[in-house]
């Protein structure tokens, strides 16, 4: 009898047909890299017939993909140019997803307290022009500290930068040692006395390494934070149709000046229609349930108003 029932449960279970899974594949910035991985696994959990991959290769790798069409969505830092989306085939949509935050990090002997910098400083220190932690320049910005002597690499809003390394999504620093994406510089600064390096906050965060405050339109010294991030998103009073938009060295006093969104690049036409109602659905998650998951990884949820014409605009997705 426990055989025939077990022979009986075998058929059933034969019979049943397996679940097809999807598999989306994205590519893109290393900036929001923690919370895709946090999102695209709870995602799964809750649906385990999708799938979602991402490599972290950077923001201009994403949009070189994106506009190959060899992934079902991009993912940048910064938005892609009007000539840029001129070369795709297709309508893509800048999909704001959260917003963050790139600090200076820093590992430099015997200094365990908080710096501060401002952007002269930090434009020096990038271009060159600062090559020592003792700088008189450094010094006065930072009272009673004592600097050792040593090196660098950084990123800040300055006018001088238009005319040196320029901006964008791959930029070519005049002096220091390259890291690959948000994890090498990371890994490079937590390792190298002296060092000094740009990186998304969580990052600077998880690998317990000291980021400095900066000074910000306002000339107030802000430390980067959930508060400071989201009161520099508070600078936008006309969020424009197209999600293109800068927040860096915003204006007010409490807010972060090197804060960003950061944009998921969405093919508004999909390769299938079933692919683009599994999009849909994701973005519609990440608008509503995901922004509840933010603040654990240090990333600040996108404003109400935003998250509203998110909404919308994911319904031109097919």
């Amino acid at each position: 009898m426990i055989r025939r029932s077990a022979l009986l449960f075998l058929c059933l279970a034969l019979a049943i047909p397996a679940v097809a899974q999807t598999t989306l594949n994205g590519a893109g910035a290393t900036f929001p890299y923690p919370m895709y991985s946090k999102w695209f696994n709870e995602y799964h959990n809750a649906h385990p017939d999708i799938q979602i991959n991402y490599q972290s290769i950077g923001s201009g790798g994403g949009i070189r993909q994106v506009l190959a069409g060899t992934v079902d969505f991009g993912a940048s830092d910064g938005p892609m140019t009007d000539e840029q989306l001129a070369q795709s085939k297709v309508k893509i949509l800048h999909v704001p997803t959260v917003l963050g935050a790139v600090v200076p990090a820093y590992n430099v002997p015997g200094v365990s307290g908080e710096l501060k910098f401002t952007p002269e400083i930090l434009a020096g220190i990038f271009l060159g022009k600062i090559a020592n932690w003792n700088d008189k320049t450094i010094a006065a910005a930072n009272p009673g500290v004592k600097f050792p002597d040593q090196a660098i690499i950084v990123v800040q809003i300055s006018p001088e930068w238009a005319g040196g390394p320029g901006k964008g999504t791959s930029i070519k620093w005049p002096v220091g040692l390259g890291g690959k994406g948000n994890e090498g510089v990371a890994g490079v600064v937590r390792q190298m006395a002296g060092a000094i390096g740009y990186v998304e906050l969580i990052y600077a965060v998880q690998n317990k390494i000291p980021y400095g405050s900066v000074r910000n339109a306002a000339g107030e010294y802000v430390k980067a934070s959930l508060e400071s991030v989201t009161a520099a998103a508070g600078s936008v009073k006309t969020m424009p149709a197209d999600f293109r938009v800068s927040i860096t060295n915003a204006p007010g006093k409490d807010a972060y000046p090197i804060s960003s969104f950061t944009w998921l690049l969405i093919p508004a036409q999909s390769k299938d229609a079933a692919r683009g109602k599994i999009i849909t659905d994701f973005l519609n998650w990440m608008v509503d349930d995901g922004q509840k998951m933010t603040a654990a990884l240090t990333y600040a949820p996108l404003p109400n108003n935003v998250a509203e014409k998110v909404k919308a605009e994911i319904k031109q997705v097919r």
